[in-house]
């Protein structure tokens, strides 16, 4: 059952809390701590050397009540069932947050692929895609890229789900190459979406962001993007990590030099990486550094109970997906320290990949200019729904946007009047 499994029960404890204080009917939202889909796959795969290896794939659907699902797809050794589910709840509440018309889902494969040829990867991709055809569709479920999974990826799904339907079907992916149908400014949606946030917070705050400093765990596509966006609008980030270590620079980081490094380098790391008045320092020494503000874009649970006390940052937006366990939270709570919840703050990746489906749908293509206006409004509109209601009910950050999703949610139930 899915309150056994840790990364669901931590998901399902701010839920519950969420719905005490919203005052909702046990009946009225017990189904949404359900998934209403599980598939697990078993995807064989020829290798370059001749011989068939039988990897483990999944898709989740969380729930289908707002629309058709969205999730991405991530390609991990470590991705598991628990995790794919956890994830798949997480956009259900992140897609009602920013009030666009989609349920949550997601998926993974079992698999390292930095140890795997471009060939064996396409023979995964197609594979698993066939496997998981009954469940996906523009009008069902639409996937898009998350860790390890990018554009051509996508573009692989694309292709196969269109050879199996006998016309191509752009709108079953998100997240896809520009030239198939792809939207300009998904690339960096994510990362664009944290830095309205952080704008926004910081208003409310009454931060002067051209005199505050930033720290960044995470160097991948959403961390880089951050950085890089930051770095553009003139603000100082102090300290960037990634899996190798962490680099930390007083008056600040040149985040461009870094981002090339990080390309040429054939690690794609931030180790090695050398520049006048920079230190290393350990990832976790990130996370307790004195800065105004904290943005983990890495993995899960970064931010514990055994860490959360010597956090010192002001603000804390989560880029990441579920950075913070339900135990730190009570402890920056106590501390004082604002937190910007995931489903909120890193929303923009699913905002421009629902922009990226309209244009699919109806046949359009805009420009970058008018994907980014779009974006900024519905992440603007977001943040003072959720800050409103924040103030309201006098509860954190996270409550408060677990709360309006949750009450979107049910409406949704109460108005299509799904069984029972």
């Amino acid at each position: 059952m899915p309150e056994q499994n840790h990364s669901y029960a931590n998901m399902l404890k701010v839920l519950d809390a969420c719905a005490e204080k919203l005052g909702v009917c046990w009946d009225d939202y017990v189904p949404l701590r359900y998934p209403e889909r599980e598939l697990t796959v078993s995807i064989p795969v020829e290798m370059d050397d001749g011989h068939v290896k039988v990897f483990t794939g999944y898709r989740v659907q969380h729930s289908s009540v707002r629309g058709p699902c969205k999730g991405g797809l991530r390609y991990s050794s470590d991705v598991d069932l628990d995790e794919v589910r956890t994830l798949a709840a997480l956009m259900t509440w992140k897609c009602a947050v920013v009030n666009i018309p989609y349920g949550g889902a997601k998926g993974g494969v079992q698999c390292d692929p930095t140890k795997l040829s471009s060939q064996e990867l396409m023979r995964i991709t197609r594979r698993y895609t066939a496997m998981i055809l009954p469940l996906i569709g523009p009008e069902k479920d639409i996937p898009a890229p998350d860790v390890n999974t990018n554009a051509q990826i996508m573009g692989w799904i694309m292709d196969t789900y269109s050879a199996f339907k006998g016309f191509t079907v752009p709108g079953v992916v998100t997240g896809k190459p520009v030239e198939i149908g792809g939207s300009l400014g998904r690339e960096d949606a994510t990362g664009r979406g944290v830095l309205f946030t952080i704008n926004q917070i910081a208003l409310k705050k009454g931060i002067d962001l051209n005199k505050a400093s930033f720290a960044v765990q995470g160097f991948g596509k959403v961390g880089e993007a951050i950085a890089r966006l930051l770095y553009q609008e003139g603000y100082r980030v102090v300290a960037i990590s990634d899996i190798s270590g962490g680099i930390y620079k007083e008056d600040g980081l040149d985040i461009l030099d870094l981002s090339n490094y990080v390309k040429k380098n054939p690690s794609h790391l931030i180790e090695g990486y050398k520049a006048e008045g920079i230190s290393s320092l350990a990832n976790q020494e990130l996370l307790t550094l004195g800065v105004d503000i904290l943005v983990p874009s890495a993995r899960e649970n970064q931010i514990t109970e055994d860490n959360a006390g010597d956090i010192k940052a002001k603000i804390i937006v989560e880029a990441a997906n579920g950075p913070t366990t339900p135990e730190a939270d009570q402890i920056l709570n106590e501390k004082g320290i604002t937190v910007v919840p995931d489903i909120l703050s890193n929303a923009g990746g699913v905002v421009v990949s629902y922009l990226e489906w309209v244009q699919n749908i109806q046949y359009l293509m805009w420009d970058e200019k008018k994907v980014n206006s779009f974006l900024q409004e519905i992440m603007e509109r977001s943040f003072q729904e959720v800050w409103e209601f924040h103030e309201q009910n006098k509860v954190p950050m996270r409550e408060a946007a677990y709360m309006l999703a949750l009450d979107r949610t049910i409406k949704a139930r109460k108005i299509r009047g799904n069984f029972p």
